[in-house]
C-alpha cells in the first residue's frame, strides 16, 4: 500500500493519503467487523419469542402511534 502523509511543519504527521481502492478496502473490513460484533452480540444475548400474529399486532399499534 502506497501511502503519503501530510505534515505540520515540524513533521509531526496530521493526516494519511492512500489510494481509494485500499480506503474502500479498510472501510469493508470494518463495517464486516462490526456485523460479526453484532451478530456476536445477538447470539449472546437474551432472546425473547414472540408468535407472528402478536408481532403484526404490535408492529400496527407502533405505525398508529407514529402517525399522532
Amino acid at each position: 500500500m502506497r501511502t503519503q502523509f501530510i505534515t505540520d511543519d515540524q513533521g509531526k504527521k496530521l493526516a494519511v493519503i492512500l489510494p481509494i481502492k485500499e480506503y474502500n478496502k479498510m472501510v469493508d473490513g470494518l463495517e464486516e467487523l462490526e456485523d460479526i460484533r453484532l451478530y456476536d452480540a445477538a447470539k449472546n444475548g437474551k432472546q425473547e419469542y414472540i408468535d407472528a400474529e402478536q408481532a403484526f399486532k404490535e408492529i400496527e399499534e407502533a405505525r398508529r402511534n407514529e402517525g399522532v
